[in-house]
């Protein structure tokens, strides 16, 4: 299936119709089937204990696979996770950039199905994997 957005074009859709986002997170790559995204990581990304918190990995993933989802299908905006597994692999540290590399599984219909490999921008680490799925609903009409 062809890219229904390039780079700049999906960016400002996002910053359009999910302004929580904006400034948040930089698409660094997009083709068919694969997108990058990265965050910068700032003190309020932090939990106890000087580690990026679950919550903000979690946040980079979903929002890594909804550009790559979009990317893909369109305008499409009520898309939305059903169900999202990660394994946290080892600690990031605040002085790191986090990438998501997003790999679409599944384009179907009804579902989505993706894997998203967390990774740091120093070493190309591994910080966690996820299984991400998607629903479509269908168009009102």
């Amino acid at each position: 299936m062809k890219l229904q957005f390039s780079i700049s074009e999906l960016s400002s859709y996002l910053d359009e119709v999910f302004p929580q986002v904006v400034n948040r997170y930089r698409i660094v790559d997009l083709q068919q089937g694969y997108a990058r995204v990265n965050q910068n990581i700032t003190q309020e990304n932090l939990r106890p204990g000087g580690t990026v918190s679950g919550p903000t990995i979690f946040s980079l993933v979903d929002i890594g696979m909804y550009i790559l989802l979009l990317a893909h299908i369109g305008k499409e905006p009520l898309a939305v996770t059903t169900n999202c597994s990660i394994d946290f692999l080892k600690k990031p540290t605040m002085d790191e950039e986090l990438f998501a590399d997003c790999n679409l599984l599944k384009l179907g219909k009804t579902l989505v199905v993706g894997e998203v490999l967390v990774k740091s921008s120093d070493k190309e680490a591994l910080l966690a994997r996820s299984s991400i799925t998607y629903y479509r609903p269908k168009a009102q009409t």
